[in-house]
């Protein structure tokens, strides 16, 4: 009898187990070093058990001076603090850092000759983020997500297919999903196009537009005579202090990246039917790609009324419900409902 009492006592003491402590959630300031750069970033840990790990994502921002949140200098939507925390509302960890070039950041290494810095770098620098993420004692190293907007999808694309261990899952919003030139060209002739011209003057502007981004790929200096003085400046621009980051960037073409991920990774990519920076049909190639490379779901999903930022005509600072709904679907466990 008393070998079964004791079990019996066991059995009662492990009922009646004071649980782990509630850790509350909490953003922490992180730093690393990547290439000679300290590089400034938050972690967010929602609200976990003691010793509990995680499902994480590394978020990744869009195009230019971007910082941690979504913002630049001239206009602040906090994008990726929204994210962070819609995320964090489905108990999903969250790190975001300040890219080259922005907040606590800055150039780093690079301050003394901004022209050598390249679509690479950041690259790296994402890289080195998502090792840091992988490391951290409240996550799961085997319940990584990637979630990246505009220019940031195609890194996340990228880093889906190399880095160790691969991550469970990408959110690819409002994604650069063709060669950057490519999609600047497609911008401009949609700007031309809304511009009051006479039909010559569009042709001549239109043609001068290709011939700058054939120019540009060839490494030849760029004609500007047929083009507006604002345009002028930018392809100049493109070619010289900012020209080794558009040369390397373009050089991506991201349905190419796809065939590198892992068969079955989760991946969504949203589009918005009012985004005129990143419009649905562009990322039809990149959908194929991934559906040839045996992805899981949910795939691309249009979310009506939305533009670029993730917002709608009824939510210009916050965002939109629909992304709130896929965001909240994909930071949900396979599964879970």
């Amino acid at each position: 009898m008393l070998p079964h009492l004791a079990a019996v006592a066991m059995s009662l003491a492990a009922v009646t187990a004071t649980p782990p402590a509630l850790v509350p959630a909490a953003d922490r300031e992180i730093v690393f070093t990547i290439d000679g750069t300290a590089t400034y970033g938050t972690l967010h840990v929602p609200e976990h058990r003691a010793g509990q790990r995680l499902r994480a994502a590394l978020l990744l921002p869009g195009s230019g001076p971007t910082d941690r949140d979504g913002n630049q200098p001239a206009a602040s939507p906090n994008t990726l603090a929204q994210v962070a925390g819609a995320l964090g509302g489905d108990r999903v960890a969250t790190l975001r850092f300040d890219k080259y070039g922005t907040g606590r950041t800055g150039l780093g290494a690079y301050r003394d000759h901004p022209e050598t810095l390249d679509y690479p770098a950041f690259v790296r620098q994402a890289k080195a983020a998502y090792e840091l993420l992988r490391d951290q004692p409240e996550t799961d190293p085997h319940a990584l997500l990637v979630v990246g907007h505009s220019e940031g999808a195609m890194t996340a694309l990228l880093l889906g297919g190399t880095v160790h261990p691969r991550p469970a899952g990408l959110a690819l919003l409002q994604p650069q999903a063709i060669r950057l030139l490519d999609l600047v060209a497609l911008q401009l002739h949609a700007q031309t196009a809304e511009a009051a011209l006479t039909p010559e003057q569009q042709r001549a502007i239109d043609t001068a537009i290709d011939a700058a981004v054939t120019a540009l790929r060839e490494h030849r200096p760029v004609d500007t005579t047929d083009l507006p003085p604002v345009l002028a400046r930018l392809f100049t621009a493109f070619q010289g202090a900012s020209g080794r980051f558009v040369d390397s960037d373009d050089a991506v073409y991201p349905p190419d990246a796809a065939a590198a991920l892992r068969p079955g990774t989760r991946v969504l990519l949203t589009c918005g039917t009012n985004d005129t920076q990143v419009p649905c049909a562009t990322t039809d190639a990149l959908t194929a790609a991934l559906r040839r490379a045996h992805v899981g779901g949910p795939g691309r999903v249009p979310l009506p009324g939305v533009d670029h930022l993730l917002h709608d005509a009824d939510h210009a600072d916050t965002l939109a419900p629909a992304a709130l709904d896929v965001l909240h679907r994909f930071g949900q466990t396979p599964g879970q409902s």
